[in-house]
């Protein structure tokens, strides 16, 4: 009896009798019993060193996360870990710190545990363009995009940043701002934050807007603490602005908590626009403006294309899924644009 019989015979998809088989917790009661009941009435004895053999050959799919406090990476993951599991991949997740070298990480990991695929969330395309060459398996990267690299092993999916960006820039234009501050990422290297930075340069200067970022701009990490500080030093050098675009949901909500502490309410003294359209942006007070990156797509598109590049072999995609902005409560009118 294989462990394929035995999702036949309890009616359970092969990552759920895998998760029962390794007393894995993220399993319903009803499932455990179900499963275990075939264990036992057809006697099944899990052939734990050809397991070790199979993992030695070729183990996990690798996930690494680049950031450990970036909420929209948690949102795709929990997907990303569901969907594999659920089609009998086991997972090895890696969190990195939001500046760390991803691909060098990966190339390193290749060598020790030989992972049949990688997902990378978040990464820098500089260090993909000069470092990607020894990996050899699939691999797919989320939220940038990797079209331009011609790797043949290598697809992407992600949000056309530039675009949502300057969504953002002509959102706040129409409803009378024009002194704006934005928050988040910084102007080198090829990671997300730029492709959103050259977003909002387009749309300053296609709205006639003066944009200086020695004055406008203040880099930060993806954290609530960074955003909370890099509000307070943008404020203390600009102080007439009337909106913050932060780039990412995080950076928003240290944001608000920052103003708030200096006696300033939101929107009423100043309008805040976040990126990503985390869960936590719906329920904060006032709930956020925000880009919404389709976290659903990403995930499902990432993991589709990912098993279809181990098992079949298929040629790499480069795809940007949809987004939405959402207005909600946190950016007030001051007037319409001329």
């Amino acid at each position: 009896m294989t462990i394929k019989d035995i999702a036949r015979l309890s009616g359970y998809s092969l990552g759920t009798v895998s998760r029962v088989l390794n007393d894995h917790p993220d399993v319903s009661e009803q499932a455990r019993e179900r499963v275990l009941a075939v264990v036992r009435e057809h006697g099944f004895q899990p052939n734990s060193n050809a397991r070790h053999l199979k993992m030695q050959a070729q183990s996990a799919v690798a996930v690494l996360v680049k950031g450990t406090q970036n909420l929209l990476f948690a949102d795709i993951l929990e997907r990303i870990q569901s969907r594999l599991q659920d089609n009998g991949e086991e997972v090895y997740v890696a969190y990195l710190d939001e500046d760390a070298d991803e691909v060098q990480y990966a190339v390193q990991l290749a060598r020790l545990r030989r992972p049949k695929g990688f997902l990378f969330l978040g990464g820098d395309l500089e260090f993909f363009r000069t470092e990607f060459r020894p990996l050899t398996v699939p691999c797919v990267l989320l939220t940038n995009s990797a079209r331009g690299l011609d790797y043949d092993n290598l697809s992407s999916f992600t949000t056309d940043d530039a675009a949502a960006a300057g969504e953002v820039i002509d959102y706040l234009y129409t409803c009378g701002h024009r002194r704006i501050g934005v928050l988040g990422g910084n102007l080198s290297g090829e990671q997300i934050s730029s492709q959103r930075l050259r977003g909002v340069y387009a749309a300053m200067a296609r709205n006639g807007l003066d944009f200086d970022p020695a004055r406008q701009y203040e880099p930060c990490r993806y954290s609530m603490a960074e955003g909370y500080r890099a509000a307070r030093r943008l404020l203390e050098r600009e102080p007439g602005l009337t909106a913050l675009f932060a780039l990412g949901d995080v950076i928003a909500l240290g944001a608000m908590r920052a103003l708030a502490d200096q006696g300033l309410s939101v929107p009423g003294d100043i309008s805040v626009v976040g990126y990503d359209g985390t869960s936590s942006a719906a329920y904060s007070v006032p709930r956020l403006t925000t880009i919404r990156q389709d976290t659903a797509q990403l995930a499902e598109r990432g993991v589709q294309t990912l098993l279809r590049g181990i098992h079949y072999a298929q040629p790499p995609i480069h795809e940007a899924v949809p987004f939405t902005l959402l207005q909600r409560e946190s950016v007030r009118v001051l007037g319409p644009a001329p």
